[in-house]
């Protein structure tokens, strides 16, 4: 198939299907005259990548878990198992430095709040 029916078959741009293409995660094979030809799984590694993308997972992870994808074996998958436990810890650190960012500025809110009231009764 080509590009745009992928697109529209997968519910993604055409621009996500060349970018994932420039990662190495997506193949198609040319035409002479260049154009795109995708096989029909396609769509289905189009979802995969598009739900690797919505759980947090980089372009490099992505590629790093897709042995596991391509050619299931118990090495594949411990590889897999080990580097998704490695993105949810990176996950966990970064939320709880977004946590702590977000009692900082709530800190800052109520220290405004608190300057706007007094000003309020001094006017």
């Amino acid at each position: 198939m080509r590009i745009g029916e992928l697109a529209k078959r997968a519910g993604v741009s055409t621009r996500s299907l060349r970018y994932y293409e420039e990662q190495g995660l997506l193949s198609a094979e040319r035409s002479p005259s260049g154009q795109r030809h995708y096989p029909d799984d396609a769509v289905e590694r189009v979802i995969f990548l598009q739900r690797c993308y919505a759980a947090g997972l980089s372009s490099r992870t992505i590629i790093e878990m897709l042995p596991c994808v391509e050619s299931p074996s118990t090495s594949t998958a411990d590889g897999a198992f080990d580097r998704m436990i490695s993105e949810r810890e990176r996950l966990n650190t970064h939320i709880k430095d977004l946590l702590a960012t977000r009692d900082a500025l709530d800190g800052l809110i109520a220290a405004n709040r608190r300057h706007r009231e007094a000003q309020a009764l001094v006017s």
